[in-house]
């Protein structure tokens, strides 16, 4: 499946820096893009590949200043993050100007995660932030929502397939990916809270009433849900204040980032499942927040959500060039329009409401309040 608007950041970035990070989750699709990419730069070399889970290329990079500076062209390094002592060598060759390189970096884990990144390589690198297919990406809406976006669950042959492989990941999450970024963590721990926050998507996150349903200190369950964030298998979406008489909800709301792992959590193996479950609206809200982020290419720092002690909510708050978006998420077949789309709009000075539901007809609920088919929603806004 072509990604083209990852390969269109990509060759943008490298007009800014000459090193290029491509952040995700695993097995989201990454070394795949990197190649393709490669292939029609027409810039790279076989032997310019690097995979740091592989033992060769490992031996190859024992002394990572004499192998790459013998290279030209584009450079890729994937798995950056199990060796982030390369930093400093990447420093060293992209300041030496007479050198014709370019780095293209792939990591499991974000900047926050991999420190020595900002540290070593401030004003030279560029991040992007690659998630699994999105719906813009695969055009088909069930489909996305039930299995998530992990090209190998997506395209796998039916859903028992799609199912085993999204258990056989979180299994290898926690028991390899984890331990592998040097964090000592028991697997069942991580398990167990992983678990408790499907139970609570979309909620408002209270790190002390989880610990003690674990017997966990309110510290560790924080480092849990920032070791699941820095790896992008959950949100923490940040909560937003306005100067007004209200009190405001100050606590993020968090979410598990890709359905099919949430209906995986909650052994919900297929559509008729889901439609009986009763974390059917938690699973739509969580799904359409996620691809609304994706489409309008949003950076984490700049979605939120709010919510006031007296009741009125916005589901999702992005502010982007100067505008503010707001969305609420609908699971009914006729949303109207309520109280709390009156006082957010007139709270956070909207420049528009989206309201999201999964049908198929669009109407206008005020001049600046609209309802959108889940679907027709991104024709519309493509089409302005």
């Amino acid at each position: 499946m072509e990604r083209f608007k990852v390969t269109d950041e990509i060759h943008f970035a490298f007009e800014v820096t000459p090193c290029v990070a491509i952040l995700g989750p695993r097995q989201c699709g990454k070394t795949t893009e990197a190649r393709e990419y490669a292939r029609l730069q027409h810039d790279m070399a076989p032997q310019n590949y690097f995979d740091l889970e592989n033992a060769r290329d490992i031996e190859r990079l024992r002394d990572p200043l004499l192998t790459l500076s013998q290279l030209n062209g584009l450079i890729v390094i994937d798995e950056i993050q199990l060796h982030p002592n390369l930093f400093q060598t990447l420093r060293v060759l992209i300041d030496d100007k007479s050198r014709k390189q370019r780095y293209l970096i792939l990591g499991s884990a974000s900047r926050e995660l991999i420190r020595q990144t900002s540290e070593s390589l401030a004003g030279r690198i560029s991040y992007i932030e690659m998630g699994p297919f999105s719906y813009m990406e695969t055009g088909e809406q069930n489909q996305t929502w039930i299995r998530g976006g992990f090209p190998l669950s997506y395209l796998a042959k039916n859903e028992e397939i799609s199912f085993a492989w999204r258990r056989a990941y979180i299994k290898t999450y926690l028991e390899q990916d984890i331990p592998n970024l040097g964090i000592q963590i028991a697997p069942e721990n991580l398990r167990r809270f992983w678990m408790m926050l499907a139970q609570s998507q979309g909620s408002v996150f209270n790190a002390s009433d989880i610990g003690r349903s674990l017997g966990l200190t309110h510290k560790t369950i924080q480092h849990y849900a920032d070791i699941l964030t820095g790896t992008f298998m959950v949100r923490q979406l940040k909560p937003w204040y306005e100067n007004i008489s209200k009190r405001q909800v100050k606590s993020p709301k968090i979410y598990i980032r890709d359905t099919g792992i949430f209906h995986t959590l909650l052994d919900i193996k297929n559509h008729a499942e889901l439609l009986v479950n009763q974390k059917i609206g938690a699973s739509w809200e969580s799904f359409v927040l996620e691809q609304m982020i994706r489409f309008h290419s949003a950076l984490s720092e700049d979605c939120y959500f709010w919510a006031s002690h007296q009741g009125a909510e916005l589901d999702l708050l992005i502010i982007k060039g100067g505008k503010r978006l707001g969305f609420e998420v609908k699971f009914n077949s006729s949303p109207r329009l309520t109280k709390s789309m009156q006082v957010v709009m007139e709270n956070l000075s909207l420049n528009q409401l989206h309201v999201i539901y999964p049908g198929n007809v669009d109407y206008p609920l005020t001049k600046d309040i609209s309802v959108f088919g889940f679907e027709n929603y991104f024709k519309s806004i493509e089409a302005k």
